[in-house]
């Protein structure tokens, strides 16, 4: 059975979850990554959008616009690393309590996630076409002067998944974990010249 959480999230709705548990998501999502970060811990700007108990989604989305409407193309997911230098001040400030993308972040995102509650899931990559079909439709658009890429969307969803629940409530980061077991794996197989 799927399991489906409606945005906004109070950390009851996520305090459950464990790293490795699959997830989908309703309700409007946002997307950022770089400047957007950068914009509001950097330069101190105030989101253009309530994020408190919301998503982001690490994304670079193509969209056409015809008419005065956008229609999302692609949404693949951008490495979530790239955020890790911003992320802890990010959830502080905004309450957010999902972030999405590729791959892992490090320990600072596992501690601020731990301390106000919150997640980082990864979306399975080479699925942008996917993504873009489980979006109904394209709410806004904010700081449009950052481009296509970098500005801030704001989509509303049904069923936007699977998610992999990568740092959960407690701070337990799967790709470290995974890490440091096939590290030591590998130590061992040395051992055995295997």
């Amino acid at each position: 059975m799927k399991k489906i959480l409606n945005l906004p999230l109070r950390d009851e709705d996520i305090s459950g979850l464990k790293t490795g548990d699959v997830i989908y998501l309703a309700g409007i999502l946002v997307t950022g990554r770089d400047e957007v970060y950068h914009r509001i811990v950097e330069k101190g700007e105030a989101p253009p959008v309530d994020l408190n108990g919301m998503a982001i989604y690490h994304a670079g989305p193509i969209v056409r616009e015809a008419r005065g409407n956008y229609e999302i193309v692609s949404i693949g997911p951008t490495s979530s690393v790239r955020m890790e230098k911003w992320a802890a001040d990010f959830i502080k400030k905004t309450g957010v309590k999902v972030m999405i993308g590729k791959g892992g972040m490090g320990e600072k995102t596992a501690a601020a996630c731990r301390e106000y509650r919150a997640i980082h899931c990864v979306y399975p990559g080479g699925c942008a076409v996917l993504g873009a079909s489980q979006i109904e439709k394209i709410e806004n658009v904010f700081w449009p002067e950052l481009g296509m890429a970098e500005c801030l969307w704001v989509m509303k969803t049904n069923e936007f998944g699977p998610l992999i629940v990568s740092i959960d409530t407690n701070g337990n980061n799967l790709f470290a974990e995974n890490s440091a077991y096939f590290a030591s794996r590998r130590k061992e197989c040395m051992k055995l010249g295997v």
